[in-house]
């Protein structure tokens, strides 16, 4: 391989591969979302270098993206705080993001192609396994994939930008509720209506399936 291809390649690689900052943002909001930081915890800033094992300057970047996101508080003489859960902001939270969830099926519904059905058959298969194993974490993480592949199917940024942090929100509370092997196998089936509606191209149907997983979310709170 001659120089000038492998120096080309190994510039291809760099720009693909997330900066520091970038990857210790989603460290951070991982262990944010997934409750390893719980609501309410004092994050002392030596103690998330070390277990995120990045340097002090891309966990505080870190730290203040996610503190515009809503998921930590930067206290004036306190310190770093992971943002408590309200259940009053959370139904508010769902509100929102449900009328923002029907939009992006619509648009989901228009755009859709053989081969996104096919990444989202794909993912409905992994969170069947991860249900059969009550493997919570990787629910929450397919969860996610998930609802990232039909917000890039929508392929609308401003959407993309609210709903990625409402997403966010949702699952720091979903995660409370998701040691429950039955509210894990809903939330498979209710993944299987919204795919069976696309497969079908069946927009009411679609629309329907989103609501009821939405407002199927804000019952499982509700019910503690």
């Amino acid at each position: 391989m001659s120089d000038a291809l492998s120096q080309g390649l190994s510039q291809r690689s760099a720009l693909r591969a997330p900066s520091l900052n970038e990857q210790a943002y989603q460290k951070l909001k991982q262990a944010v979302i997934t409750l390893s930081y719980k609501p309410g915890e004092y994050l002392n800033t030596a103690q998330v270098m070390d277990e995120l094992e990045m340097g002090r300057t891309p966990i505080n970047q870190a730290i203040h993206r996610l503190a515009a996101e809503g998921l930590l508080q930067v206290l004036p003489r306190k310190g770093v705080m992971v943002s408590p859960l309200s259940i009053n902001d959370a139904i508010d939270m769902i509100d929102v993001r449900l009328a923002n969830e029907m939009l992006c099926i619509q648009l989901v519904c228009k755009k859709i192609s053989v081969a996104n059905i096919t990444q989202l058959k794909q993912l409905h298969v992994e969170m069947c396994t991860a249900c059969e194993h009550s493997d919570h974490l990787q629910m929450l993480a397919l969860d996610r994939q998930f609802h990232q592949t039909l917000l890039d199917i929508a392929n609308n940024k401003w959407l993309t930008d609210v709903l990625s942090i409402l997403h966010a929100q949702a699952q720091r509370f979903w995660a409370s509720t998701l040691l429950d092997k039955h509210h894990m196998q809903e939330v498979v089936d209710e993944h299987n209506q919204i795919i069976n509606a696309l497969i079908n191209n069946q927009v009411h149907l679609a629309e329907e399936a989103v609501q009821s997983h939405i407002l199927s979310f804000r019952q499982s709170l509700l019910n503690g």
